[in-house]
């Protein structure tokens, strides 16, 4: 996102009055309680529940940037909540940001800035080989308007036999499970973000290509057990040291090569990137 519009949205409330989720309640997130889900997000016409998700998730929904962008003190990346809201009458999808914004500054007496870093980020591109991208019909249902803001991690996360599995509603999903990951109806642009998960740096999608797809890939058994521990650690795990061991002594490339069966390719670069900085914020929201 340009900066001078993520600044536009900063300061927004000095110039009028934020609109104002008509109830809005906030919990530490209880995993006993949530089954088999690990963080989600559920929209029953009014009512909204936001399962599990970080301070730097809700600031992604609020500022609409990635939560990868997002710096702060380590806990608003692992300390996780849920939130429940009503929308009041006559409010629309379009509003969710600025009334999570008004929540967010409210009872987590948040304060945030904008700042442009140069990350070590993977390009997303095509590779020398023959794409092996299945390309998906246009669903009209999946473009109109939603109850959720774009770009934010709006999917409900479960766990997968031993992997991991994430529905983002209309058909698109995607499952990393017995060594091969499965994507249906995906976009380029919504891999390469939920790739991040399971690399070691921030993903950049560079390929150009804008329709949604079918595809699969295999992962060495080796290679899998890396990306599965990644993806603990990019919700918030703390892993055992043996564990972590392992994390350290895999092979970065490993993804990339695995990415080549279908035709694409990850390339090391350096990029200056927005970020949004958290520089204060209340580890324990106020009280409902």
């Amino acid at each position: 996102m340009p900066k001078s519009i993520l600044a536009i949205l900063l300061a927004s409330s000095a110039f009028a009055q934020s609109p104002q989720f008509e109830v809005a309640s906030i919990k530490p997130f209880d995993p006993s309680a949530q089954g088999q889900v690990l963080a989600g997000v559920h929209v029953d016409g009014a009512q909204t529940r936001y399962v599990g998700l970080t301070l730097r998730d809700f600031l992604a929904i609020a500022y609409k940037i990635k939560a990868t962008l997002i710096t702060g003190p380590d806990w608003t990346a692992s300390e996780r909540f849920d939130i429940s809201t009503t929308l009041p009458a006559g409010s629309t999808p379009v509003q969710l940001p600025e009334m999570f914004q008004a929540l967010l500054a409210d009872r987590f007496q948040l304060k945030v800035h904008t700042d442009k870093k140069e990350f070590p980020v993977y390009a997303l591109l095509l590779g020398k080989g023959p794409l092996k991208l299945k390309e998906s019909p246009s669903d009209p249902d999946a473009d109109k308007e939603s109850d959720v803001p774009k770009n934010t991690r709006n999917a409900a996360t479960t766990s997968a036999g031993n992997g991991v599995s994430v529905n983002f509603g209309n058909g698109t999903s995607f499952t990393l499970a017995n060594n091969r990951f499965e994507a249906r109806k995906l976009t380029m642009a919504m891999f390469a973000p939920n790739l991040e998960r399971f690399a070691d740096r921030r993903i950049v999608d560079m390929t150009g290509l804008t329709g949604h797809y079918d595809f699969a890939f295999d992962v060495m058994p080796e290679d899998y057990y890396a990306m599965l521990l990644r993806s603990a650690v990019w919700v918030g795990a703390n892993l055992p040291p043996q564990a972590q061991k392992i994390l350290d002594d895999s092979s970065p490339a490993a993804l990339g090569e695995a990415l080549q069966q279908i035709g694409l390719k990850l390339e090391a670069r350096k990029a200056p990137l927005d970020v949004l900085v958290i520089d204060e914020a209340l580890k324990t929201p106020t009280a409902n």
